[in-house]
């Protein structure tokens, strides 16, 4: 989510393999923010080679993947004149990924991520290769890579084959530039490239590929993104909360403060300051022709859910900014004896726990929404609002008003259920028994995208719903918030649906003023910066 900003308004990312946050992230992935390469990482770089060349194979020493084969093949001696074929047909042998392509800023992510791993000088590589890295990304040549294929244990090796074919050129890999999809090699000549001379050196090929770059640029967008939403959240909830003209009491931040649950992110707190700053001036809440002594616990225990759901995207969050600028490929180059070193950092066990988290988190928040997209259309549950939200105009039972968004809501918040089982506590054995236990980190992130995309829907609807029912109620008496997003709403086509009438459309354009930043941007100019 978010404004789309072009590369040269920006400074460039400096890759540096230290540096990198979430937010550089989606400037490169959906802004096309331009990336250079650290003078530091690169000379990091050229240590780490020179290791890998003098002490290890000038030596002749043994070493997984540079002078053996690969997993249960790694007891097979590779010898000098066949080490750069070995790296060459480990990107060959893995390109076997299938299913839909990743979206071009996954694809952005992915790229940025394995240039950003490898620049941190432990992998014995050339520069030139994380120079190629971020020409493909400077160039917008983006590399197809099949979106399923990957266990997540020695990294996300089927996708990330497919995207070095297009850093090799290989003529088996596809590339999209300027629109068009090409073969790598002329992608690359198209885009000015010449080819990397050797195309492929020792450690390159599994240093491509034995990493956790795609599951962690899904997994980094998601969290962007679902953080945007929960802010969302709050503005529905605040909008909801004078649709049913309810009561504020339970948004009391020292009521709140008696229970520290939120280590993370102090996030009941930040609910409730979001929702109270939002209803500010607001003649709609605190009805005191409501008879009932509370509200729902979709409007009253929303500060505990919502903060909750925040909780749980700091905790993601913590993770994968550590794994941005980690090293996650093996074996690695060190100056002091054993030079060579074998482990497991390729494993995705941290990144696919965090997506599982998300995943729940989002769930959760969609569950919640949902709730109070019900709690609108019921009659019975709130005393100032037609059922179903019928339009005073239109004649019930004839007009079925908001009915059957609500539906629709059911159904993605079931399908979230079903997407929030972790991926991250299976397992399944491959490549002989020998790599016995993986993280399914793929799946789990997979998933969080998904769910995080089926959670602005259902928030889509409940703006909708609530900006209908703020239509009933009088939005000139709303809060200073809500009213600015019941105004930009309105500005953008949301219509007050007078008649029965197709609703799909006004589903899309309520999720597209999400999904653009829109409708956070209003809020914020009218209140300040949400929490």
């Amino acid at each position: 989510m978010g404004e789309k900003v072009g590369s040269s308004e920006l400074p460039p990312v400096i890759v540096d393999g230290q540096s990198l946050s979430i937010e550089a992230l989606v400037d490169v992935a959906r802004r096309f923010r331009r990336v250079v390469l650290s003078h530091k990482a690169a000379e990091r770089m050229r240590a780490s080679r020179a290791v890998l060349l003098e002490k290890v194979l000038k030596a002749g020493l043994r070493c997984y993947g540079v002078t053996t084969g690969f997993g249960p093949l790694g007891k097979v001696p590779i010898g000098p004149d066949e080490a750069l074929k070995l790296q060459e047909n480990v990107i060959l042998s893995h390109s076997c990924a299938i299913g839909e392509p990743l979206p071009t800023d996954v694809v952005r992510a992915t790229l940025l991520l394995r240039a950003n791993a490898l620049a941190r000088g432990r992998s014995g590589v050339r520069p030139e290769l994380v120079e190629r890295l971020l020409e493909l990304l400077n160039k917008r040549v983006h590399p197809i890579i099949p979106s399923r294929g990957s266990v997540g244990a020695s990294g996300d090796l089927a996708l990330l084959a497919h995207m070095a074919l297009v850093v090799l050129g290989r003529p088996e890999g596809r590339a999209e530039l300027d629109g068009a999809i090409l073969r790598a090699d002329e992608a690359l000549e198209r885009a000015g490239l010449k080819p990397l001379d050797p195309p492929i050196d020792h450690k390159e090929g599994l240093a491509l590929i034995n990493g956790t770059s795609a599951m962690t640029a899904i997994t980094a967008l998601a969290i962007y993104d679902a953080e945007g939403l929960a802010k969302v959240a709050d503005i529905c909830l605040a909008m909801t909360l004078e649709a049913i003209g309810g009561f504020t009491e339970a948004f009391d931040i020292e009521y709140l403060r008696q229970r520290q649950a939120f280590p993370l992110s102090n996030g009941q707190e930040a609910c409730a300051e979001n929702v109270l700053r939002l209803v500010e001036g607001s003649r709609l809440v605190n009805d005191p022709s409501v008879r009932r002594a509370h509200d729902p616990y979709s409007v009253r225990c929303a500060p505990q859910v919502h903060g909750a759901v925040r909780e749980g995207l700091a905790f993601s969050r913590r993770v994968v900014e550590a794994e941005l600028n980690s090293v996650d490929d093996n074996p690695l180059f060190f100056e002091d004896d054993p030079f060579c070193r074998s482990g497991g950092n390729f494993h995705g066990q941290p990144v696919a726990l965090a997506a599982d988290v998300l995943s729940i988190s989002m769930a959760m928040l969609g569950n919640i929404s949902e709730r109070r997209v019900a709690l609108l259309l019921t009659r019975e549950l709130n005393e100032l609002l037609p059922a179903f939200l019928v339009h005073p105009s239109a004649r019930p039972g004839l007009n079925s008003g908001l009915m059957i968004p609500q539906y629709v809501a059911a159904s993605l918040a079931s399908e979230n259920k079903v997407l929030a089982h972790p991926a991250s506590v299976d397992s399944i054995p491959t490549s002989a028994n020998f790599e016995d236990f993986v993280s399914m980190g793929l799946t789990a992130a997979l998933k969080a995208r998904e769910v995080v995309g089926n959670a602005l829907s259902i928030l889509a609807i409940e703006l909708l719903c609530a900006f209908q029912a703020l239509s009933l109620r009088g939005p000139e008496r709303a809060g200073k918030g809500t009213r600015a997003a019941y105004e930009v709403a309105e500005a953008h086509g949301l219509e007050v649906v007078a008649r029965d009438r197709p609703l799909s459309d006004q589903i899309e354009l309520a999720s597209e003023l999400i999904r653009s930043g829109e409708l956070l941007r209003a809020v914020e100019e009218a209140v300040g910066r949400l929490r």
